[in-house]
């Protein structure tokens, strides 16, 4: 079969695609039929050997896939050959196809499409887990999104309306902000054009924001906290812009705010019976157009290169997908 290979730290050009062996269900495990493999940012991280996780080389991007069940292993009962898909790998999802434990794997309805679910996991996941879990969210507070029409941004924009949540869309032009307004912000905010911390405390009637998501850090996360309201939560999601930000903690202590991390990689391996509750049930909102599970742009396995680079560039509004086989 056919895989995109990292054999050594590097930039997005050198990945090779390469044969390798076709994988073999071990008891407890399911061998998938990779459809779509899904991108994220950290997958350029991890290739360049800049992510906390540092699989064994040699190893594909892509943590997210949907298929279909190929063979499975002994002691398999509640998957069988035929069944569409979804799981989420960590890595190595960049291939045709690819064995996981069949407890990691959840069935899909024919009505999902392979692109949009494989796109569901991390970034809702992800969404999810910060807004339920560890903002404390309460009805018509308001949620200031940055990065909104990047893929986990958006998931916390339609995520945030559904929960009752007033969400202020933060992002760097105007055709991003349409486009998360599209996807349940109410307010929006460019922050290329005007400053965040003002800003947000405009559109909040001077109280500032009552949690505010951040998947940037980088420049915007100190304004983003600034604007925080008295006992506001400030959710770190992660450094698309590149800069890890040194926060002055004096800023906690004047606001009665808090700055709560948000890990659901390690939250999901430690609450793996919560995160598989978590994904059946946006698996089963996205069937039903609770979210949208968007789909900015797909590519075939041979052009992963040019797939990172698109998220590299931060030019994706919503989840960038491979096809492997294709």
């Amino acid at each position: 079969m056919k895989a995109i290979l990292c054999s050594q730290y590097c930039q997005p050009d050198d990945l090779v695609l390469a044969d390798v062996p076709d994988p073999v269900a071990a008891p407890g495990e399911a061998v998938i039929a990779i459809k779509a493999a899904a991108l994220n940012f950290f997958d350029i991280l991890m290739i360049q050997g800049k992510y906390q996780i540092k699989p064994p080389f040699p190893f594909s991007p892509a943590a997210e896939v949907a298929g279909v069940i190929e063979s499975v292993g002994a002691g398999v009962t509640d998957l069988k050959v035929g069944d569409r898909v979804v799981a989420s790998c960590g890595h190595n999802g960049a291939r045709d196809k690819i064995a996981l434990p069949a407890n990691s794997i959840v069935k899909i309805p024919d009505n999902l499409d392979y692109d949009r679910a494989a796109g569901i996991i991390i970034i809702y996941g992800t969404a999810l887990h910060a807004l339920e879990d560890r903002a404390s969210p309460k009805p018509g507070e308001t949620l200031a999104v940055l990065g909104a029409a990047g893929g986990t941004g958006l998931a916390a924009c339609e995520l945030g309306k559904l929960m009752g949540l007033k969400v202020i869309a933060c992002a760097s032009s105007d055709e991003k902000l349409a486009f998360a307004k599209q996807h349940g912000a109410e307010l929006t905010l460019n922050y290329a054009k005007e400053d965040l911390k003002e800003g947000l405390r405009k559109l909040t009637d001077g109280k500032g924001a009552d949690i505010v998501f951040d998947p940037v850090g980088g420049a915007y996360a100190e304004a983003a906290l600034r604007s925080t309201a008295w006992e506001g939560r400030f959710l770190v999601i992660g450094f698309a812009a590149g800069e890890i930000p040194k926060i002055p903690l004096n800023l906690a202590l004047l606001k009665g705010c808090d700055i709560r991390g948000v890990f659901w990689g390690a939250w999901a391996r430690q609450n793996p019976d919560k995160n598989r509750k978590n994904l059946e049930k946006l698996v089963q909102w996205t069937a039903e157009g609770k979210i949208s599970s968007h789909v900015d742009r797909t590519f075939p396995l041979s052009q992963t290169s040019e797939a990172l680079k698109v998220l590299a560039g931060r030019k994706a509004m919503g989840k960038v997908i491979l096809h492997p086989g294709s």
